[in-house]
Order: C-alpha cells, then structure tokens, then sequence
C-alpha cells in the first residue's frame, strides 16, 4: 500500500491531495496546514515516490494500476467520498479514477493540468525514452523541469521537484516513463467526456507546455471552470501559494454548503 499521512479534526469531508511524477506529498505542504481548518486532510507518495516503497512492482506501470493504489488507501481508511486535488502528472490519476469510480467523488480539483500530449511534451517524452538507458535519469529530470519551470519566478518549484526527484531509484523512474507510452489515447478519451463531477482547473499564466488545451476544453464542459494564476508556472501551487489557497478553498468550501 502507499505510504500516506492524514491530518484529522473530524470534519465531515476529505480531502485528497495527489502530487505529480518526481515528487512527493511534500509538495503541498503549503496547502495542508489551509486545508484541515476546513477539512480531514489525506496526503499519498505515489510509487517509488517520497517514503512508499512497494515490493514486487511490475516492470511496467499502468494508469489503472497507480490509481488503484489510491482507492487502496481510502478504501482502508473507509473513507467513501472525497475532494479530490492533483498537481501535473496527479490529476490524470484523479482523472482516471473519476472515469472508474465517479461515486468517490464530491469535486475534483486539478492544477497544473495535464490533458493533452502537446507537440512540446511529446519531444520531451521521445527524448526521455530515447537516451533513458543512456545517461543518467537526474540528467532528464533536470532538463524537464528547466523546460517546464524555466522563469525565476519558479525557482522554488524548479528546486523542490529536483530535490525529490534524487529520492527516486532508476528503475522507478523507468516503469513511470512506461506509462507515458499509450497516454495519449486515454487523455483524449477522458476529454472527450464530461464527468459532471464540479471541476476546478488552476494552472499558472506561464505554464507554457499545458495551458492552452485547458482553456480550450474549459469552454466544453459545463461542469468545468478555470482560474488562472499570474506570475506562476506549472506548478502554481507553490509559485502562487496564497493565491491558490485562497481560490482553491473557496472552491472546496463552496461544495459544502
């Protein structure tokens, strides 16, 4: 099972918070000490992320399977619905798992989006796979974050996802760009279709790589709506902290009334 922590005051609701590829629930500890005024707070390390270690993993991960691994968790804590919040990589696991299991769901609430292989992140990904037994991973994690964070003003995240990425071992860091392969297909069928499910997207205004198809898919689905952040990249939770606070706790707060 995932290593995880939960941060009870016995509110009523949860709160589920899904980080992204290279690293780890600390990346919103930020957020946590916001959120459990108002919420029972649950932060995972996904696999081979953070402190979860999983013995007998297969060789190649699956959308299905990483997802699974958070069902795991609040079926063990017998938590029956929750909010739903992902950064990057995370929110196509939320994603995933409001297509296989939307009775989980109060609302979803996605930053930094990804919903679409892009031109630029399909050369990124050709390129990862294509020397990824060449050169060291580190190598490729640093570049990826350069290209997505690449201004000052995401100094903070550019350095937190490289510190957690060192955490990961290199057969980890292999079976995650497996999954990449047939992602494609999935974004486009996940996008194609409303969830219903009250969605929040936050992405930062220089997040270059994976703002334009959120505003566009915005414009589709009524149950939908996006907020976006100035001075902030892909990883707006960090370059806008107060900011993504106070918009993403309004947005939570306003579903339980």
């Amino acid at each position: 099972m995932l290593h995880y922590k939960i941060y009870s005051q016995q509110h009523k609701e949860w709160v589920v918070l899904v980080h992204g590829a290279g690293g780890s629930s600390t990346i919103w500890y930020k957020q946590i000490r916001a959120y459990r005024k108002h919420f029972n707070v649950l932060v995972v390390d996904l696999r081979g992320h953070g402190a979860c270690m999983i013995t007998n993993s297969p060789t190649k991960y699956t959308l299905d399977l990483v997802s699974q691994d958070i069902i795991d968790v609040l079926d063990s804590l017998k938590i029956e619905k929750a909010h739903f919040v992902g950064i990057s990589l995370g929110t196509m696991l939320i994603r995933q798992l409001a297509e296989t299991n939307p009775e989980r769901f109060h609302t979803m609430l996605l930053a930094g989006a990804v919903i679409r292989i892009t031109p630029r992140l399909h050369i990124l990904l050709g390129i990862a796979n294509m020397f990824k037994k060449m050169i060291p991973f580190m190598w490729l994690y640093k570049l990826f974050a350069w290209i997505l964070m690449p201004r000052k003003t995401h100094e903070s995240s550019r350095h937190l996802f490289i510190q957690e990425a060192k955490k990961i071992k290199n057969r980890e860091f292999l079976r995650w760009l497996t999954l990449t392969g047939g992602i494609a297909k999935y974004l486009v069928k996940f996008n194609e279709k409303d969830t219903k499910i009250p969605t929040l997207y936050i992405m930062g205004d220089e997040d270059y790589v994976f703002l334009e198809p959120v505003k566009r898919l915005v414009k589709t689905q009524p149950s939908s709506k996006l907020v976006i952040l100035k001075d902030s990249g892909h990883v707006c939770n960090v370059d806008q902290t107060e900011k993504f606070n106070e918009v993403s706790l309004q947005f939570l707060c306003n579903a339980l009334k």
